[in-house]
Order: structure tokens, then sequence, then C-alpha cells
């Protein structure tokens, strides 16, 4: 498999793939675990939680690392929840968090299973081929201490993979010349991402910011007067997606294709039962997540 190939598959593992980590964002588990520890309920869990293996960062790092965050909700969250907690509790947490979400979606037998243990192995392996050169989110989690039981493994790998290509597609926004809000519009727009309200709510931008930069991306031409895509806009959200991805490669060239086409058909059986047991909840976004 060459670069372009890689780029190619990218996506489509990704797709497959991060319905596992992300699953962990609407467990009450991470909830409870996290509360344990000191946090408190709601958004805080979120941003400490994600940002954990940075140590005790600033409003500004968080913001600027998850980018389509509202500033104003990050810092009512963050430097307080390292008052709670320490960084290193939270990561704890979180793990901790991981095994009893896993357990409940997936169960118990699928949890010790050859095949979850067979997938860590896969992902681990991928995630050996990304570098931390100007990926923070990446590095931040790669230097965390790894796991010992597979299916931990199997989430720990997949965050990695996710943060290494996360961090690749702000540098492909910036380049694009969206901010954080526009970001998360012009996806909204595509139909592929949130719904707008949830959007909103989860990302903490109010109705007058929301509106004030769909103005402002109606100017550029990349929204019509119903907030749909132009042409000009799909164009740039496919220049965005085709960056995102070959910035994406690297893991897969690592792997290889036949490595690579197991761990997508194992991902996409383990996120299909993940889904059925009802990982997402609905309302939330617009296509059913894997």
């Amino acid at each position: 498999m060459d670069h372009a190939e890689a780029a190619k598959v990218a996506f489509r593992v990704h797709r497959v793939l991060d319905p596992l980590h992300s699953s962990t964002y609407f467990a009450p588990e991470t909830e409870q675990h996290l509360t344990k520890v000191g946090l408190r309920p709601g958004r805080m869990c979120y941003f400490a939680g994600r940002s954990a293996p940075f140590g005790a960062i600033w409003p500004g790092a968080v913001a600027a690392t998850f980018y389509n965050f509202n500033p104003e909700l990050v810092a009512r969250h963050i430097p307080r929840a390292w008052t709670l907690a320490t960084p290193t509790e939270v990561v704890a947490a979180r793990f901790e968090a991981v095994d009893a979400t896993f357990r409940r979606l997936l169960g118990d037998d699928v949890v010790a299973s050859a095949e979850v243990a067979e997938a860590a192995e896969l992902a681990r392996e991928a995630s050996e081929g990304c570098t931390p050169e100007g990926r923070p989110l990446y590095a931040a989690h790669a230097d965390v201490e790894w796991p010992t039981e597979p299916h931990v493994v199997l989430w720990h790998a997949i965050t990695l993979l996710r943060e290494f290509r996360g961090d690749g597609h702000t540098a492909a926004l910036i380049a694009g010349g969206l901010g954080g809000l526009g970001a998360l519009i012009t996806h909204t727009a595509t139909g592929k991402g949130f719904l707008e309200g949830s959007a909103k709510a989860s990302r903490g931008w109010s109705d007058e910011q929301w509106a004030a930069e769909v103005d402002n991306l109606r100017a550029r031409g990349l929204l019509d007067v119903a907030g749909q895509l132009t042409e000009q806009g799909t164009e740039l959200r496919g220049e965005i997606e085709d960056c995102t991805n070959r910035a994406a490669a690297a893991p897969w060239l690592r792997l290889g294709a036949e490595k690579t086409d197991r761990l997508h058909d194992l991902g996409r059986q383990l996120s299909r039962t993940a889904v059925a047991a009802g990982a997402f909840p609905a309302g939330v976004f617009a296509t059913p997540r894997a």
C-alpha cells in the first residue's frame, strides 16, 4: 500500500473504529468514574477527561486543541477541574470507565474474546506509525502508560489514532480558513455530523454567536441563504477532508493493506455491537453512528 492508497482507506477505517472511542463520551460510566475522583458532573468530565494527559493544562490550550468548543465554555471548567482531581487520577478513572462501558456495550464474552485481543494488537501496531510532530493531542495521549487489558488497549490505541487524525484535521481547517465555529457550522451543513441543536449545546455556542458566523460564512460564499453549503463550500469541505486523510495515512502505511482490512472488519463488527446496545442517544447526530 502506497501513501495515496493509505489516504483512501484512512477515513474508511476511522469511520468504523471511532464509535468505539466516542461511545465513552455518552456513557454514564464515564461521569460515574470521573466524579468519583472529584470532578463535577457534566462538561467538566469531558474537558478534564480528554485533556488530562497534558497535565494541569490551562483553558486556552484546551480550547485551541479541541478547536470547535466555545472558549467561554471551556473556561467554566478548566483549570478548576485540577483543584478537584489530579490529571493522573483522571486518566486512571477514564480507563476504569472504558472498562465498564465496554463490558456493558459489548458483553463480557466479547470483551474476553480472541477477536478483541486481535483488534487491540492490530490497532496498537497501527498507532506505532503515528508521529508527534505538530500533533499536540496525539503526543499528550501517547505519553500515557499503556493499559494492560486487551479491550482497554484497543480503546487507547483507537484514541491515539483518533487524536492523531484530529490534529491533522485541525491543521487542514486552519489552512482552509475555518475557525472552530466555522468548522462546526460547515460540518453540520454537510448533514454528516451533529444536528444543529446538539452542535450548539454540546459546543457551548449561543444562537447569536452561531447566527453571526453563519452570516460570515455566507459573505464568504460558503453557505447559501438557507444555510446550506454552496458549491464553493462543498468544494472547501472536500479539500479539507482530502487533506485530513492524507495527513492520517501514516498508521495504515505502518500496518499494511492486509492487516488494515482485518482491523476494519473487526472494528466494524464491534462498533455495530456497541451501537446496537445503545451507545449513542437519539436526536444528536444527523446520521446513525457506525
